[in-house]
């Protein structure tokens, strides 16, 4: 795996995490919404800590789709589990929520078999079938 590919499991890891931590953040702002008014669900996009994780959102989506273009989506997800910690830490300290213990250990418990599902390859090669490809890959990209 090349440096770039890393910083975009970063970047997935990241940009969800934060996203997640705006959103919940400006919602503490809002307050409730309910379903019986739509109209009040689509104005809290209005927070600007609410538009700011949408955004962040958006970024980290952009993200996962270039990681599983390249990758296959066994090997994306747990390698971005990451954001689990990230987002704990952002609970913790920025959102001042009570974290358990037990809660720490799950994250423990997932960060250790991030370890196990890194160790495989990233892709799948395609099988042959009756003598063709299943599907053909796209070409690879160049990497400056």
């Amino acid at each position: 795996m090349t440096f770039r590919r890393y910083m975009v499991l970063a970047g997935v890891a990241f940009f969800a995490a934060t996203g997640d931590g705006l959103i919940a953040r400006g919602m503490k702002q809002v307050g409730n919404v309910s379903l019986h008014h739509l109209a009040d669900i689509f104005l809290v996009v209005l927070n600007p800590v609410i538009a700011l994780g949408v955004l962040f959102l958006l970024v980290f989506f952009t993200c996962y789709m270039t990681a599983l273009s390249w990758a296959d989506l066994t090997y994306v997800l747990p390698a971005t589990s990451v954001s689990y910690v990230v987002l704990t830490l952002i609970a913790k300290f920025g959102l001042h929520e009570n974290v358990s213990l037990t809660r720490w250990l799950g994250i423990l418990l997932i960060s250790a078999g991030v370890g196990f599902v890194t160790q495989g390859p990233a892709f799948t090669p395609p099988k042959e079938k009756s003598g063709d490809l299943v599907a053909a890959p796209l070409p690879a990209r160049m990497e400056p």
